[in-house]
């Protein structure tokens, strides 16, 4: 029977059946056959990565197994399309948008992989200050890798979008490092990014060091491309511009390495022997468990009328065991003074 004039006849549309049921064949024959091939690798890669010492196999195939999935689905689905026109017509639609979508995220997987592995390895440092470093070199580079996966896909998914193809070709020249130089100022994303890899490269802060920005002082917890997350010793989260430790001041206590140096003032009544109290002093520290024994001194700061100012000089391997030491070795020394020399304690300590 003919169809009629705005329809296909019956044996176009029997054609049109017999040949999209066959490419649902060959998408599923293919689609089938990469699944397998997975599952395959995958159990023998697992098997080898349980049997080996190293941790870093174990969670680069964690991670890689989900999107490789995927990936090689969509390699078979692309050969499969070559021996059969109609199943081409379909893949050529929504494979360019498919394939870069998922070897981005094949790329973006590895990258954070590699970065989860080393970040792991440098637990066995033995020098904290390395380790530090590292932590923090791993998490930047890592981070603006994965930014410039996401970048350039997206780039490549616009592409495949006739409509919006030059926003893609505008994407991807904007990539380049010397469109990145000149347009830092102005584009806010860039000139994180930019700040992000010059604190990697120079390392003003790392993580795990105890800063003071704006008279707010924490450890810093993390270290973003557009921000910096330090934990305060209440427990808060300040969120500070990666740009502001390059464009301004701040302190680094543990710039150099792990150790800190505090003090404490305690005023004398003068008159007093300041050698006998030096040496209670000393041993009073050296008794501490906090006490790293680089910095312990007993010094004369001030003098007034009616009173000597004694500064306890001390260190200690942290800001945490600092912040221990300074106010039990305030106390001690009241103690023994109030126990050993009453006379030389000031009305107002």
């Amino acid at each position: 029977m003919a169809g009629g004039p705005n329809f296909p006849s019956t044996s176009a549309m029997l054609d049109y059946s017999e040949a999209f049921s066959l490419a649902a064949i060959h998408a599923g024959i293919a689609v089938g056959a990469a699944l397998l091939l997975h599952l395959v690798t995958f159990a023998v890669l697992g098997r080898m990565a349980r049997a080996s010492d190293s941790e870093t196999d174990d969670l680069v195939i964690t991670r890689l197994g989900q999107p490789l999935r995927w990936a090689m689905a969509a390699v078979a689905l692309s050969l499969a399309s070559e021996g059969d026109a109609l199943l081409a017509r379909g893949w050529g639609m929504v494979g360019r948008f498919i394939e870069p979508a998922l070897f981005g995220w094949v790329a973006f997987a590895l990258v954070k992989a590699f970065a989860a592995a080393m970040e792991r390895h440098t637990r066995t440092y033995e020098d904290e200050l390395a380790a530090r470093s590292r932590r923090t070199r791993i998490a930047i580079f890592s981070r603006t890798a994965g930014f410039g996966i996401v970048f350039v896909t997206v780039a490549l998914v616009l592409f495949g979008i006739p409509a919006v193809r030059n926003i893609g070709v505008t994407l991807m020249a904007s990539a380049g490092v010397a469109t990145l130089a000149v347009g830092a100022a102005a584009q806010p994303a860039l000139k994180s990014l930019i700040a992000g890899i010059q604190i990697a490269l120079t390392e003003p802060i790392r993580i795990g060091d105890f800063v003071v920005v704006d008279g707010e002082s924490g450890r810093v917890e993390d270290i973003r491309l557009s921000y910096v997350v330090i934990r305060t010793a209440d427990e808060r989260r300040l969120i500070v511009p990666t740009s502001k430790f390059l464009d301004a001041s701040f302190q680094n206590w543990t710039r150099l390495g792990g150790g800190i140096t505090g003090s404490v003032v305690l005023p004398i009544k003068p008159g007093h022997p300041v050698q006998v109290i030096r040496e209670a002093y000393e041993a009073l520290l050296t008794a501490h468990p906090d006490w790293d024994k680089r910095t312990g001194a007993l010094q004369v700061s001030e003098v007034q009328v009616g009173s000597i100012e004694l500064k306890l000089v001390m260190s200690a391997a942290g800001p945490t065991a600092l912040s221990r030491l300074r106010p039990a070795m305030r106390e001690a020394m009241i103690e023994w003074l109030r126990e050993n020399m009453p006379q030389a304690l000031c009305d107002e300590v």
